[in-house]
């Protein structure tokens, strides 16, 4: 099946298929603490030196105040993606005076979960409405798996590549319907393959024993002072202790179409959930949550792969899909790199191109919903026990060995790794994936194995280590060149977003009850 792949693909060396390789367009979001020198969460309010997070188009809060969250826009260019983001977290850093910032996506030591504060956005409605959303986590999940830190890679192929996609297929329906339809073939093998991606670049085997609170869902083992890890595990992010929801478990989110996919995510929304129905919308007239479904807001379906649509003010995303189709897609599976100062290395990105542009050329049918479940099992054994060396998973027709797998992927990934150096020129695709072959038959030489033995081998616990990490990046970032924005534009961005949230702020004329009734009287 590799042999007629390659075939099939090396239609597309030729000149005319250039821009899709050429013009693929990325974003990152990388979230990261805010801590203290002794490694404990900051209690310190967002900075106003940064600027307003409601309104900041790079630096944001996600669930609580001490979580930041780092937004590039979108490039084409993998130099100045990465410039961007460092320029960002540089300037931010020089405005925390004494905090770092936690390199690693499994917190940091947490006294107890009263001490976590839900992020505040001023008093507008649409701020409002997004820490009532975060207090409807809190109360539903509670805090700790809402300060886990991720990182989404948004990916999309510029316009011009679309038509030349169309002729190769010879499909003849419209851009708008023939691009929502790759996308969700890349999203449906996604959810085949996405096991590698905490496979290679999983980077939480391990966790502060503070996290856990006395619950101990796993058979982990101890080192240090308080340090527990799985032996073979990968992401602990991904795994029951992080983003899950029971009440979803129940859900049959359909990607076979953009329109299943977006029947399925409202009829989600509006399944009423007895569970929540318990925490009440109000109590003592403050609100507890958005409303008492399954999910309050879209925002809060988990999931490793979602089609984006950027939206309009006020609209909702499935709104924005079902008019204008899927824009680009956001894969939310990706660990924090704790071995950059960044949170993610180019050979990550390089990787990703080319596993996303083989999810999106790869073979594809529609899937049902027991190949669906058969595909997170394979993804919570690697989550689990991704470097035992005998581990198996699931394929449609029988077991197979990870090693075998990974070893026919990186076979496939070869082809598309000449095809992006063919229209770019040099080898950097190439060499990523000679830089990453070890990896296949070595799960050591995994993110999560090289964490772990580094652990070991210092005899130190994930805490110290992280801490270490911090500073280190705090140096090597107040060193660095700002090549991308400037400091002084930084500076006013940040003066700018005050601004602008005092303005929305002034412009409401109606009631947060009555924002609201109208919010969700769309649906």
């Amino acid at each position: 099946m590799i042999n007629c792949y390659k075939n099939k693909i090396a239609e597309l060396q030729k000149e005319q298929y250039a821009p899709v390789f050429t013009q693929i367009q990325r974003g990152i979001e990388r979230e990261a603490l805010r801590i203290d020198q002794a490694g404990k969460l900051s209690n310190e309010p967002h900075s106003k030196a940064l600027g307003a997070a409601l309104t900041h188009a790079s630096i944001t809060t996600d669930y609580a105040e001490s979580l930041l969250e780092f937004i590039t826009p979108v490039s084409k260019d993998i130099d100045e993606l990465v410039g961007y983001l460092r320029d960002v977290h540089s300037f931010t850093l020089d405005k925390l005076d004494n905090e770092l910032l936690w390199p690693m996506s499994m917190p940091c030591v947490i006294a107890a979960e009263d001490d976590i504060e839900i992020a505040q956005y001023g008093s507008s409605n649409v701020g409002t409405m997004k820490t009532i959303y975060r207090e409807g986590l809190r109360n539903r999940y509670g805090s700790l798996m809402q300060i886990i830190s991720g990182l989404h890679f948004n990916f999309s192929l510029g316009d011009d590549a679309w038509p030349q996609l169309q002729a190769f297929y010879n499909n003849d329906d419209s851009v708008k319907d023939f691009r929502s339809e790759r996308y969700f073939s890349l999203i449906r093998n996604f959810h085949r393959l996405g096991w590698v991606i905490p496979y290679m670049f999983g980077a939480s085997p391990a966790l502060c024993g503070s996290f856990l609170q006395n619950d101990m869902p796993y058979d982990f083992e101890k080192m240090g002072k308080g340090t527990y890890y799985l032996p073979y595990g990968t992401s602990l992010r991904l795994s029951d202790l992080g983003y899950t929801n029971s009440e979803q478990d129940n859900l049959s989110i359909c990607y076979n179409n953009i329109d299943n996919y977006i029947d399925s995510v409202n009829q989600a929304i509006a399944t009423p959930s007895i569970k929540f129905a318990e925490i009440g919308v109000k109590n003592d007239g403050v609100y507890s949550q958005l409303n008492t479904n399954v999910l309050q807001i879209e925002n809060e379906l988990y999931a490793p792969i979602r089609p984006k649509r950027v939206a309009r003010s006020g609209q909702k995303p499935s709104e924005a899909l079902a008019q204008g189709g899927v824009e680009y897609i956001e894969v939310r599976s990706l660990d924090v790199n704790p071995f950059v100062d960044i949170g993610i290395a180019k050979s990550q990105i390089r990787f990703l191109d080319m596993f996303l542009m083989h999810c999106l050329l790869w073979q594809d049918v529609p899937m049902t919903q027991e190949q669906r479940q058969q595909k997170v099992s394979n993804l919570n054994a690697v989550i689990l026990s991704g470097r035992e060396p005998s581990l198996m998973l699931q394929e449609d027709d029988g077991e197979v060995s990870l090693t075998d797998w990974m070893a026919r992927l990186f076979d496939a990934l070869e082809a598309i790794a000449q095809l992006f150096d063919h229209h770019n020129g040099g080898r950097a695709y190439q060499d990523c994936l000679d830089e990453l072959r070890p990896m296949v038959n070595d799960p050591q030489q995994t993110y999560s194995g090289k964490l772990m033995a580094m652990l070991k081998e210092q005899g130190t616990d994930n805490t110290p280590f992280g801490i270490a990490q911090a500073v280190k990046f705090k140096q090597q970032l107040s060193q660095n060149d700002y090549q991308v924005i400037s400091y002084g534009e930084l500076e006013q961005q940040a003066a700018d977003s005050l601004a602008e949230q005092a303005q929305i702020e002034q412009a409401d004329t109606v009631s947060i009850d009555e924002y609201l009734a109208q919010y969700f009287a769309k649906a």
